[in-house]
């Protein structure tokens, strides 16, 4: 027989492992040399590109990359 209600927060009191993991949709721009770059790379990885600028950019920031720009 269900209850007509349920505690759902007690349910399972445990929070997601994998909660900080969650991806969030972003809007941004990049020029189009470079979606192609990343889309031809994907291709013979065999991965998605988003998911390839995802790593590159997560690997950036877990080697603490900076960029180095010069102005001329």
């Amino acid at each position: 027989m269900l209850r007509d209600e349920y505690d759902i927060e007690n349910l399972n009191p445990r929070k997601n492992p994998y909660s900080n993991r969650v991806k969030k949709q972003n809007t941004i721009n990049i020029d189009r040399e470079t979606i192609e770059n990343f889309k031809s790379q994907s291709e013979s990885l065999g991965i998605p590109y988003q998911t390839l600028i995802n790593l590159h950019l997560s690997d950036c920031v877990a080697s603490k990359r900076k960029l180095r720009m010069e102005w001329k």
